[in-house]
């Protein structure tokens, strides 16, 4: 009986420290939210929430975009969300709703030296991307603060 009542300790301080030695890795595992958008698409297709954050310099990416915006702003080094676009697209916009807590963002996107990048620019604005000429493919997209660590709940939603 004691060795059987040791081996269930043993088994169940090993199970304990497994799941110690996890945790950790579980915090860092990041979660891409990605959009698919196809022409014609309905716009609640279009709509990802999540959070800001982070103290990595989003201008690390571009300091200016196609349309020469200033890109700034602090978030996550890796990517928030991924948006597909399985075809050209004449217009789209990109619109943050966090309630007016100075959002910006970041996309990256059909190829890595296509960048377009906007920040609320006032104390009451969120972040938002109208442009013209969006090409079929894969797109990077950063959410971030204009201050670092600035943890903001948001939804990102695309309209054509």
């Amino acid at each position: 009986i004691m060795l059987l009542l040791s081996q269930r300790i043993w088994l169940f301080v090993s199970i304990l420290f497994s799941l110690i030695s996890v945790f950790p890795a579980l915090a860092e595992i990041k979660e891409f939210s990605q959009i698919t958008m196809i022409l014609g698409f309905n716009t609640s297709t279009g709509l990802v929430t999540g959070n800001t954050g982070g103290s990595y310099s989003l201008s690390s990416i571009a300091n200016r975009d196609i349309n020469d915006n200033v890109c700034i702003g602090y978030g996550d080094p890796e990517p928030d969300h991924k948006m597909v676009l399985e075809k050209d697209f004449s217009h789209l916009k990109l619109e943050l709703n966090s309630h007016g807590n100075n959002t910006t963002i970041v996309v990256q996107g059909p190829d890595r030296d296509t960048i377009r990048c906007n920040f609320g620019e006032n104390d009451t604005e969120d972040a938002a991307i109208e442009d013209k000429n969006w090409k079929a493919g894969t797109y990077q997209i950063w959410v971030g603060s204009l201050e670092s660590d600035r943890r903001t709940s948001y939804v990102l939603s695309v309209q054509k």
